[in-house]
């Protein structure tokens, strides 16, 4: 059909206002539980979907209701099918018309995660294709309208990037609301990768064993000048602090962030050992004996990574050490950019704008170019999964409060984006990396010689 045709037909689809059409309604109901069988048929899946009329299909032999996709309007079907894109699925979902019942995203991803959809989608017979298509094309359609998303250039183009984006990137983020993020971040506010010692530890033990064992790859010792880098709520500061006697200096460019951590740095009577700014990194100009970025890095771009590392180099002391703590890619067959794979995008643009991941080879060659030598890298995926998992969980059992502090469609994104996060690192599309470096590669590094002190 030419496509002058199929739009002209698409705007009169889309002026009419939607009414009762029993015959068209019957049509589209038998074409999506015929098509939904078929890709049970093909999946064998415990989950089912939901219809609008309360019909349930199941997509596998001894598939129950227990867990259910639900579309709650044969609009969001003509819709999805007039623009196939990941953005107006999201925005159906955030306005609720796409939805599930019995469990979050993450449930439903898990039990589809090792299935190979791609491959065996392909098996459904054209005929059931078309018949579905045919259905909806032509229907009226339900817009999913505009949702919570950054409002500038969530890319943050190199060209154009400045320290103002770079504010704005960080608060459309982190300045939603403590309360909100004290939901089911738990008693540490650590909004980075848990560390398991055990995998049936509770989260709030995993988040101090992960700032512990921080401390100790950096060898904190009494009396050193310590910056954490992005320091969020103080966490890591005042652990460090309290316990390994340091001086501990943090940055961050959340305003909300930083009046949480002065209050926590007055209430834990820190105030000798313990100071915050609200600054931009590379604004800073003194020294420190040890560096630590947890989870920082993500926030600042491939383009700027040089601006990073060299940064870290001139506020380090000669020998010095500094953990970088990164999500990671996988690296890539051809050096493709972040944003160009749909879910990035979304990513960027509901939830981190401006962020990037790097891949583990691409990082070390940086910090390898500005005169760090990699002391260790240890893998962490597998606890950022668990940690991510044990988030959207919490996020889900505090949802009325949830919604009351930050709305409903803001809630849902954020139940999502965990549920969608520790999907990719089940899947292993995303990886966590701690790599320790020291400044300048030359004579002894006053590490000790193994691993094992730290994992008495």
């Amino acid at each position: 059909m030419p496509s002058q045709l199929v739009l002209g037909v698409q705007e009169m689809a889309d002026d009419k206002q939607f009414y009762p059409n029993k015959k068209r309604e019957e049509r589209q109901l038998r074409a999506a539980r015929k098509l939904f069988a078929e890709i049970g048929e093909q999946l064998n899946v415990d989950l089912c979907v939901k219809l609008w009329d309360g019909s349930i299909v199941p997509l596998g032999e001894d598939a129950n209701s227990d867990l259910m996709i639900i579309i709650k309007h044969p609009g969001v079907i003509t819709s999805l099918l007039r623009r196939p894109r990941l953005d107006g699925i999201i925005r159906h979902y955030i306005k609720g018309m796409i939805d599930f019942e019995g469990g979050t995203l993450l449930d439903v991803g898990v039990r589809l995660a090792f299935k190979h959809t791609r491959g065996r989608l392909k098996k459904i017979p054209r005929r059931d294709i078309f018949n579905f298509a045919r259905a909806f094309m032509f229907a009226p359609t339900l817009k999913p309208g505009e949702s919570r998303g950054f409002g500038g250039d969530e890319t943050g183009k190199p060209q154009t990037r400045t320290k103002q984006d770079d504010k704005a990137f960080i608060e459309f983020h982190y300045d939603l609301s403590n309360e909100f993020y004290e939901l089911f971040l738990g008693e540490h506010m650590v909004y980075t990768c848990a560390s398991f010692t055990d995998w049936e530890n509770a989260l709030d033990k995993a988040q101090l064993d992960k700032l512990d064992m921080i401390c100790r790859k950096l060898r904190l010792a009494k009396g050193e000048r310590f910056l954490d880098i992005g320091c969020g709520w103080g966490g890591l500061i005042c652990h460090a602090a309290k316990h390994y006697g340091v001086k501990a200096h943090g940055v961050t460019l959340s305003n909300e962030q930083y009046e949480y951590a002065l209050k926590k740095i007055a209430r834990l009577g820190l105030q000798d050992l313990v100071t915050i700014e609200l600054k931009d990194y590379t604004k800073l100009d003194r020294q420190f004996d040890k560096i630590a970025s947890i989870g920082m890095a993500e926030h600042i771009g491939l383009a700027n990574m040089d601006i990073y590392f060299s940064t870290v180099n001139r506020l380090l002391v000669d020998k010095g050490l500094f953990l970088n703590h990164a999500i990671a890619r996988k690296a890539k067959k051809k050096n493709s950019k972040f944003s160009s794979r749909p879910e990035q995008r979304a990513l960027q643009k509901y939830i981190f704008p401006g962020g990037e991941l790097d891949d583990l080879g691409h990082t070390i060659a940086a910090l390898e170019r500005h005169k760090f030598e990699i002391m260790d890298v240890e893998g962490w995926r597998e606890h950022y999964q668990l940690t991510t998992q044990l988030w959207c969980d919490r996020l889900t059992q505090n949802k009325e409060q949830a919604i009351a502090l930050v709305g409903e469609e803001t809630y849902r994104i954020w139940v999502a984006y965990l549920g969608g996060v520790s999907l990719a690192f089940l899947r292993g599309s995303a990886r966590l990396y701690q790599t320790l470096v020291s400044k300048n590669p030359k004579g002894p590094t006053k590490l000790p010689p193994s691993r094992a002190d730290l994992y008495k």
